[in-house]
């Protein structure tokens, strides 16, 4: 199926922003599949035996990001800010189950490493553990999360970040190999320390 023509899906996003009615239900017929492709890579990612299906997590996402809550008005800056803001989206939303299914316990499922199809990562981490370092990352070094917002959640190409952020493909191949290997760091960091015990 080809994709939606550019300009289309930017006009849509600019009118979801300025809370023009029913844009949001013609915006989503024309991002959907490209929702679910992000839905079904990240839900690759998780342990076996989860039950939340793509199509519930892409709507569970959109209605996040169209309809953020508080009288706040959804804006993004181009199309890869939304495609990242889904991904980020999605994310929380898995986090959240994860939470709830770990309780007071560390821990929430293995999911697969930060790794692509260039760098591949075989092992697994803590889907939880990852959340809260890849929160310290954002406050460590803000510009680098964003690429790993774009690269590992939204599933982006060196090539398309460079241009959505506006620098070098060789600066974000550099920070894309910093963050991983800070992020392994520290989600081994956490691994390591003793988990909580229960509340007296």
């Amino acid at each position: 199926m080809p994709s939606p023509p550019q300009t289309d899906v930017t006009e849509l996003l600019s009118a979801v922003s300025a809370g023009r009615a029913h844009a949001a239900d013609e915006l989503l017929p024309l991002v959907y599949e490209e929702l679910r492709n992000l839905a079904q890579a990240q839900m690759a990612r998780e342990p076996s035996g989860h039950t939340l299906q793509p199509t519930a997590l892409v709507h569970e996402a959109y209605l996040r990001l169209v309809k953020p809550g508080s009288g706040q008005e959804p804006a993004w800056d181009s199309r890869a800010h939304f495609f990242a803001s889904a991904a980020l989206a999605m994310r929380r939303i898995l986090v959240e189950r994860a939470r709830r299914v770990a309780g007071p316990k560390r821990g929430g499922g293995r999911v697969q490493a930060l790794g692509d199809r260039d760098t591949p990562a075989p092992t697994e981490i803590d889907l939880v553990g990852l959340d809260e370092a890849l929160k310290k990352f954002e406050a460590h070094d803000a510009r680098k999360y964003q690429v790993v917002m774009l690269k590992f959640f939204a599933g982006l190409s060196i090539e398309q970040i460079a241009a959505a952020l506006s620098m070098s493909p060789t600066t974000v191949k550099a920070d894309w190999q910093y963050a991983r290997a800070w992020l392994h760091r520290e989600v081994q960091a956490q691994e390591q320390r003793p988990a909580p015990g229960p509340i007296a």
